[in-house]
This record gives C-alpha cells, sequence and structure tokens, in this order.
C-alpha cells in the first residue's frame, strides 16, 4: 500500500526533488529488509552514499598554499586512492568485492613509508550499526582476512586498548567482553580450541601505569604466540567512520607519532596485530576538535560484537559462528 500510494504521489510531481524522513526501525534485524525495499523502490542518492565509497579529499589547504593529510589510520586512505599519482616504489594495492563487502589489501614492503611496513586489509560494509554477530556473511569474510595474519597455533592475548568510559575510544573494552576465553588456572586444554586470553588494561590515569608496560608484562607471564590490540581508529573521511574494519600484522600505530600506544614485535617480543574501526576523525576547524559518526552508541556496541565474532571466528575456525556466540553468550 505504501508502495502504490508513493508511486501516485511520484506521478504528480515528478519534475520536483522529494525530501523523505523515514523512521528507522529500533531492532537491528529490521533495520536492513527496511533499508532494502527503500533502495529498491525509491532513488535515494544520499542514502546510496554510505554502500557506495565515494571518495573526497582527505587533505587540508594550508595558509601557504600547500596541502596537508588529515590523520588517519587506514592504510588505504594513504595509499589506494583513485587519481592519485603512482604508488610509491614497494607498496601493492588490491581490491575485491566479496558479497557486500569491499575488501582492500595493502601491502608495505619497506620502511620509510607513512605506515609500518607489513600487510593492511580493509573491509567497507554498510554501517556496522546496522549489523552484529548474526550478520554471518560480514563475520566470515572478516575473519578470513584476519587469519592469515595469525600464527597458524599457540596461544593469543586479545587486547582492548582503549577508555571504556570515553564512547569513541572504547571500542577496544567492548570488543573483549565478546572474545571467547579458553584459558584459565582451572581450564584444560581442549583438542581443536585455541588458548585465547582476553583483557582491556585500561588507561594510565586510572592504572598509573603506561599501556607499553602493562602489555610487557602480560605478554611476559603469558608468553603468547602473538598479541591481538582491538582499538578505536582515526580515519580521513567521513563516509568511512563506523563502516570500514582494518586489520593489519605490524603492530599498534597511531597515527600520531608521539602517541603512547604504538606496540610492536620489536618493543614486546612477540608478533602484533591489531583491529579496529574507525570512529572519528580530525575536524576542519582545528587539531582539538574531532568528528564523530551521529548513531556513535550503536557504533561501538554493534563494532564490537561483529568484531568479537570475527575475532573469535579466526580463532576457533572448528566452531561455527552460531557455536561461538552462544558460547559468548
Amino acid at each position: 500500500e505504501m508502495q502504490r500510494s508513493l508511486v501516485g504521489s511520484e506521478m504528480c510531481i515528478r519534475d520536483r526533488p522529494i525530501t523523505a524522513h523515514l523512521m528507522i526501525p529500533y531492532l537491528p534485524y529490521q533495520r536492513k529488509p527496511f533499508l532494502n525495499f527503500c533502495l529498491e523502490f525509491f532513488h535515494f542518492p544520499i542514502l546510496l552514499v554510505p554502500f557506495g565509497r565515494e571518495k573526497r579529499p582527505n587533505t587540508e589547504i594550508q595558509p601557504d598554499g600547500g596541502c596537508k593529510m588529515r590523520e588517519t589510520d587506514l592504510a588505504d586512505e594513504l595509499f589506494g586512492q583513485p587519481g592519485k599519482t603512482a604508488l610509491p616504489a614497494g607498496v601493492r594495492v588490491a581490491t575485491a568485492r566479496q558479497g557486500g563487502v569491499t575488501i582492500t589489501r595493502v601491502e608495505i614492503a619497506r620502511e620509510g613509508l607513512a605506515r609500518p611496513r607489513g600487510r593492511y586489509v580493509t573491509l567497507e560494509v554498510p554501517s556496522v550499526s546496522l549489523l552484529d554477530e548474526r550478520d554471518s556473511a560480514v563475520i566470515e569474510a572478516a575473519a578470513a582476512e584476519l587469519r592469515p595474519l595469525l600464527p597458524p597455533e599457540g596461544p593469543v592475548l586479545v587486547l582492548g586498548v582503549g577508555n571504556r568510559r570515553v564512547t569513541a575510544d572504547a571500542l577496544g573494552p567492548r570488543t573483549v567482553q565478546k572474545v571467547f576465553v579458553t584459558m584459565g588456572p582451572r581450564t584444560v586444554p581442549v583438542q581443536g580450541i585455541r588458548p585465547v586470553a582476553a583483557v582491556a588494561p585500561g588507561v594510565s590515569a586510572a592504572t598509573g601505569l603506561s599501556l607499553q608496560q602493562l602489555a610487557g608484562a602480560l605478554v611476559r607471564e603469558l608468553r603468547p604466540a602473538a598479541l591481538l590490540c582491538v582499538d578505536s581508529l582515526c580515519s580521513a573521511e567521513p563516509e568511512r567512520l563506523g563502516r570500514t574494519l582494518q586489520f593489519s600484522d605490524t603492530g599498534l600505530h597511531p597515527a600520531q607519532p608521539d602517541h603512547s600506544r604504538h606496540l610492536d614485535a620489536a618493543r614486546l617480543g612477540v608478533p602484533v596485530l591489531a583491529a579496529g574501526i574507525p570512529t572519528l576523525m580530525q575536524a576542519e576547524e582545528g587539531r582539538d576538535l574531532v568528528v564523530t559518526p551521529r548513531d556513535l552508541d550503536g557504533v561501538i556496541a554493534h563494532g564490537a560484537a561483529l568484531l568479537g565474532a570475527a575475532i573469535n571466528r579466526a580463532l576457533q575456525p572448528k566452531l561455527s559462528v552460531a557455536q561461538l556466540c552462544w558460547l559468548v553468550g
């Protein structure tokens, strides 16, 4: 009935633009069918932007006429943009599409570039606030990209980096709550189940210890085969906030060179991986202001569930997404 009435209205005012105000369902599993209905029967150019990535300049014009790159943690924003000059020597970029997920793989083979040497994988999806742990297609795609970056066997420590009291920075602590933990003082090893521990160390203002000190102590005590750090990321493009997942095997390297969260294999003695979702970007008005998604609470809650499910699936390939969700509760 809605379709017939709106089509009839379109017949009367075909030559004039129409602005539609839509009430989106609250429950995540109801949102996708609703949006699919809208995209199938109507033409909303603005609504289509989040699903088809539209490139915007991620540079700022300086008073002297030069350009300065906005801070970003995403490797494909530095090296994977169309229309830029030739890639630097030692950088390879490949893009593929799997279902509704666009996957960009960046491999940096030498030092001295804007990002450390190593492999980076980004997955562009519809807003993570529309997804949750039941979206098995996205989870399987993310797990398939994360798994090759991990050591084939051995215990893994998942570190939830960030401040749980600051929403934009709470992705790491919220994600470790969704990780399937299989280590413990009374835990009996089970064949086919990988040993996994997860912890959110908090911030130095609350603990009196730096992230490097806490991570070093945990690594020395547990001796994991790898450390997987989960953290909120910074993007240079507003349309990518809450819509991109990134995995890398280069360690935790925030865009700010003087940031206290730098962790890598050289510092800790074990492979360090990083996973995250961009939740903020530098505002054009200055470095003291940042931009976050309007639905930031949804991005953090559903993004943590999505990342946790992808990490669990990558670490426990013998268990299905449904089984892992049930075990995590």
